[in-house]
């Protein structure tokens, strides 16, 4: 591990080459380079995540930790290959002042040659993807919904500042759920006529499993809100034929029934955050179910037809704080 404190960009890139010269083998073979951005109070849970999907993916790991953009511009960066952070060659720079606005300025002479880019953000996604050149040099951006303020809110953002190559946490959380729900038409082929999801009011993985539901079938879903659980509860399927199938969460498992068989328990287990960014790695193409899922349930079709290529849109938070602090102010330039 090698610690670099107030140093620039170039001493960094000498000192990962350096240290990849000493790791030998250990440092080949990179799949892709995971760019995470996450605020400082995050860091070790990010740590935690990548190092579980760098084990099943190799890649060169970028943690990009913006803090004080009113301060003075410094870098301070930790370097790990083959060492904590499992067997990917890990940089975590924390970055200071103005210096944490164009953070592309570091992370671009670090990016792994001849492999595909992943950003990460590991927080509150951005509203508008574009506004971070970090998300327009990647081949695929991962947001994580459920780390907002208002997660259903933000997950009809995604739709709204969507092109291909998005993701979200929240698509992979149902991927089980996806799984057991058509796993129970793979003997008939009878028509589900409606479809009824039990989960809170604030659950984006219900608003997503609804928009899957209504994109795949062509129905429209009912959301059952309920206090009883802190995030999806069941999902049930009504047949033309009269049959209903139900998959209900409990602890870990799901209980799955169906209109004339016995119910049987199928594992549901909530996975770590590790595993589900190592599936979301486990694809460096656009994922166009997600995007008619996703636009189902923002009502906002066709979003698979987006340009993929994002422009950078400069956005400086530095200067919109200020101006929003001037808009408040009175005639007198004080605070009103």
């Amino acid at each position: 591990m090698i610690g670099l404190w107030d140093t620039t960009g170039t001493e960094v890139v000498k000192a990962l080459a350096a240290e990849r010269r000493s790791a030998g083998g250990v440092a080949s073979g990179l799949a892709l380079t995971l760019v995470a951005v996450v605020e400082e109070k995050k860091v070790r849970e990010a740590e935690a995540a990548a190092t579980i999907a760098a084990s099943a993916h190799p890649c060169r790991l970028l943690i990009v930790v913006r803090s004080d953009l009113e301060g003075r511009s410094r870098l301070d960066a930790e370097i790990v290959v083959g060492g904590r952070l499992g067997p990917a060659e890990a940089v975590v720079m924390r970055m200071y002042g103005r210096l944490a606005l164009h953070a592309e300025s570091v992370v671009m002479p670090l990016l792994a040659p001849d492999v595909p880019v992943v950003t990460w953000w590991h927080g509150e996604p951005p509203d508008v993807i574009a506004n971070d050149f970090l998300g327009v040099v990647a081949d695929r951006r991962i947001t994580d919904s459920k780390l907002a303020a208002d997660p259903v809110a933000a997950l009809r953002q995604r739709a709204v500042d969507y092109a291909p190559g998005d993701t979200d946490l929240t698509w992979t959380r149902i991927t089980l759920w996806r799984t057991l729900v058509a796993g129970a038409f793979d003997t008939t082929d009878e028509r589900v006529t409606g479809a009824t999801v039990v989960a809170p009011a604030d659950d984006p993985t219900a608003a997503l499993m609804c928009g899957w539901l209504k994109s795949r079938l062509g129905i429209e879903p009912t959301w059952e809100y309920t206090d009883r659980a802190p995030r999806m509860h069941s999902v049930q399927l009504s047949c033309a034929n009269g049959d209903c199938v139900t998959v209900t969460r409990e602890e870990g498992t799901a209980l799955f029934s169906r209109t004339g068989q016995e119910p049987r328990y199928m594992p549901l287990p909530k996975r770590p955050v590790g595993d589900e960014l190592a599936e979301e790695l486990r694809r460096l193409d656009a994922d166009q179910i997600y995007g008619e899922a996703l636009g189902a349930m923002a009502g906002l079709p066709g979003l698979d037809r987006k340009p993929a290529m994002r422009v950078h849109v400069w956005k400086d938070p530095a200067l919109a704080a200020r101006e929003e602090a001037g808009a408040m102010a009175g005639p007198g330039g004080s605070a009103a």
